[in-house]
């Protein structure tokens, strides 16, 4: 089908077509590439997600079916949060992704909830033109601001309601355990944060601390399991602070964790205010064996 551009229906209806000679190079050209490790997404230069046929180029990640446990729980989430009104339109919610590559989560987000102010943040311009793109084939171009700027620089203080990220969390020293064709083709920076995996969690957190209105969430995604346990619970409670901790596994047992910011110093979230919600949605979520770091960074 990538070769003749046309669907599978096509290839039904005319099963005597025979390949030109430039379809023809074309094929193997393909074979070729994938053959050398090339990603398939990159290959063809799309990738569906989310029910949305998106433009990937190597300039992001390639969106991966289990980041949709992020849209269901943020879904989920929104049934329940009730905006505030402090400066904020009624029944307005404001979420930003942080590191939006190609606009995946972004897209999705403003696609189900069409009342919501969405905000895409990439420190890669080139990143961030991809997401234009597929912003514009499923005409929702206008309602996304798309904003260059590295994690939550120059973003508000007490604005969100939900930031959500899947930033680069795998360290240096576990670059052994990631497939050859993540780390030689998908972007090095969209997937390792530094020696430890995790210098840009580190940032982020106490941006997203400021950035958050009062009982807004931060989705992010993590890991387990690996030797940055220790020190990322030491990083937890040195910046987090008096803030409400779930800890979600997706089907591959794939940490996903969600931290709300509280009304006050000390205060316990409630079953009521969407804890319970977010529980109900991981019991759905049945854990499988855990894969290997795959090709997009994550496990």
């Amino acid at each position: 089908m990538f070769t003749l551009g046309c669907d599978r229906a096509y290839l039904y209806a005319h099963p005597e077509r025979n390949l030109t000679t430039d379809e023809r190079a074309r094929y193997e050209a393909a074979l070729s590439e994938r053959a050398g490790g090339v990603p398939a997404q990159y290959i063809t230069g799309h990738q569906e997600f989310w029910g949305m046929d998106l433009i990937v180029t190597p300039a992001v990640l390639i969106p991966r079916p289990e980041t949709e446990h992020v849209i269901e729980t943020v879904l989920e989430l929104a049934k329940t949060q009730k905006s505030e009104k402090q400066g904020c339109p009624p029944h307005t919610v404001r979420i930003v992704d942080v590191g939006t590559g190609s606009g995946c989560i972004a897209l999705a987000l403003a696609h189900e909830l069409p009342h919501a102010e969405i905000r895409a943040v990439d420190v890669s311009g080139a990143a961030l033109e991809i997401a234009r793109v597929n912003a514009a084939r499923h005409q929702l171009e206008k309602r996304i601001h798309f904003q260059e700027a590295d994690l939550l620089a120059g973003c508000e203080d007490n604005f969100f309601d939900f930031i959500v990220s899947n930033p680069p969390y795998v360290g240096e020293s576990e670059e052994d355990e990631v497939q050859l064709e993540v780390r030689k083709f998908e972007p090095r920076g969209a997937v390792f944060a530094g020696p430890s995996g995790l210098e840009t969690i580190a940032r982020l957190i106490p941006q997203a601390h400021a950035a958050l209105r009062s009982r807004g969430w931060l989705h992010r995604s993590g890991r387990r399991g690996t030797a940055g346990c220790g020190r990322w619970r030491e990083l937890r409670q040195r910046q987090i602070g008096h803030v409400a901790v779930l800890h979600l596994l997706d089907v591959f047992q794939f940490q996903r964790m969600l931290l709300r910011r509280q009304w006050q110093s000390g205060q316990q979230q409630s079953q009521g205010d969407g804890a319970g919600v977010v529980k109900e949605h991981a019991k759905q979520c049945t854990p499988k064996k855990e894969p290997p770091i795959n090709a997009d960074g994550r496990r």
